[in-house]
């Protein structure tokens, strides 16, 4: 099974494919479909699905934003229309991807240090 961040980008290389057409709001459909999917057969959150949780907080601090507005919205407004929103979407995703790589590392770490203490 991919991972999350490579479905990301597959849908990226063939948007219609995924979506059935290029728009950021099809892309948020697409990804609550898989969501509840995923939560409807008890597959638990892959630790990429977990950072994406973060995404909606990264955006509104990106565009000092409240929390009032979807992702979705927020990209959408400063976008000239669904299209141009998506492409938005995928280079802020990448933009996220590449802050938080750090991090995910640091917290990999601290979660397995954590089982190992469990274990012991």
């Amino acid at each position: 099974m991919i991972g999350f961040y490579e479905l990301i980008r597959k849908i990226r290389k063939r948007p219609a494919l995924y979506l059935g057409k290029p728009s950021i709001d099809h892309l948020q459909v697409f990804l609550d479909g898989y969501t509840f999917a995923r939560r409807e057969l008890g597959v638990p959150l892959s630790q990429e699905e977990e950072y994406f949780e973060k995404f909606q907080e990264w955006i509104e601090s990106k565009y000092n934003l409240p929390d009032t507005q979807s992702w979705m919205k927020i990209i959408l407004f400063y976008s000239a229309d669904e299209r141009d929103a998506l492409e938005r979407f995928f280079n802020l995703f990448e933009e996220f991807i590449g802050e938080n790589v750090d991090l995910a590392k640091y917290e990999g770490t601290i979660k397995q240090s954590q089982k190992s203490e469990v274990r012991s």
